[in-house]
């Protein structure tokens, strides 16, 4: 008598024509699927008559079930989020996470992995690894381990990474405004050692070019993250030249302490024409790191990434460079969208 096929969530993913983070994620009543998706999955499921077995999928050809996550910065809110939603997949499949802080030292992160490596995990991911993806490639590699980046910019064009848009999200928050009638823009926020901040600011600046309004490198300013320089930065910023009609912040926190500065400053933000701007309103427009759901509802044009979604599509990756020996690197970059909360 002929066995039958064994049904496996790579079935149920093909039949429902989503990816199998997202079978993992409806079959577990986690993360924010649609009803319609989730239908997709339950029937996909139904008719090919999947069982699951999780403890079966996680010790498959001699596996440990555990993968590897090395974070740099368990404090960016960025890799928190991200973080968050990787787990979450993972589990979600019967997977376990070895969480380690990575620190901002080279050697540290050198260190973390071959921690990793020696307690037999399945695959690594590493969030945040400036200047050292080398070294960890080819020692992941010695071993047969599959490695994933996640990064916040390019520095990692070589390695199997997965990072945002940050130049087109700028490109889109710019020409947003403008294509609001704002011709006098400026920016407020970050390090000028940060890359990801180069990249922004990169995209603003060339977006101002395109449509031939002017760039002065004095409305260009830096901040750090914290809601009172930031106040107090777009307050100096608009007394030096109060003709200014739109600011673009680096960050969540940073567009919070412009609007309670320009609270302070006798003015309001919006979203109106630039017609309405003139001596008592300035356009906000920032870039955000979670979903639409969790913006703060204020007047401000958000450029969002949510890092919890790169998360789960993070999950998909490291396991597909698993199961499959065969599949190559690659470098997968994620688009950002605008959201006007009202």
């Amino acid at each position: 008598m002929a066995v039958a096929k064994k049904i496996t969530i790579n079935d149920v993913a093909l039949a429902a024509g989503v990816s199998v983070s997202t079978v993992s994620l409806v079959l577990s009543g986690k993360g924010r699927i649609s009803s319609a998706t989730g239908q997709r999955v339950n029937d996909a499921v139904e008719q090919l008559g999947f069982v699951r077995n999780r403890q079966a999928s996680a010790l498959r050809g001699g596996q440990s079930g555990v993968i590897g996550l090395i974070v740099r910065d368990l404090t960016s809110p960025f890799y928190a989020e991200l973080t968050a939603g990787l787990t979450e997949a993972l589990e979600a499949q019967g997977r376990m996470v070895f969480l380690l802080h990575g620190g901002r030292e080279a050697d540290q992160l050198l260190q973390r992995l071959d921690m990793l490596l020696t307690q037999g995990v399945d695959g690594v991911i590493v969030a945040g690894a400036s200047g050292v993806s080398n070294e960890l490639c080819e020692r992941a590699a010695e071993k047969g381990v599959p490695l994933v980046f996640a990064s916040r910019a390019s520095y990692l064009d070589e390695a199997d990474t997965l990072r945002p848009d940050n130049m087109q999200a700028a490109q889109m928050l710019t020409e947003h405004l403008i294509r609001r009638g704002h011709q006098r823009i400026a920016w407020l926020g970050g390090q000028s050692s940060s890359l990801t901040r180069a990249e922004r600011v990169g995209g603003y600046c060339a977006t101002l070019i395109k449509y031939g309004l002017p760039f002065h490198s004095e409305w260009v300013v830096e901040c750090g993250s914290s809601q009172k320089q930031a106040a107090e930065a777009i307050s100096t910023l608009l007394r030096a030249s109060p003709t200014i009609s739109a600011v673009i912040c680096y960050n969540d926190v940073i567009a919070m302490g412009a609007w309670f500065g320009l609270i302070r400053a006798g003015r309001q933000s919006g979203d109106g024409g630039v017609e309405t701007f003139f001596g008592h309103q300035v356009a906000l427009g920032a870039f955000a790191d979670v979903s639409e759901n969790a913006l703060d509802d204020l007047p401000i044009v958000w450029a969002t990434t949510p890092a919890r979604e790169m998360g789960y599509t993070l999950a998909d990756r490291i396991m597909q460079r698993i199961e499959k020996s065969d599949v190559q690197a690659g470098h997968q970059i994620v688009s950002a969208r605008l959201v006007t909360v009202k």
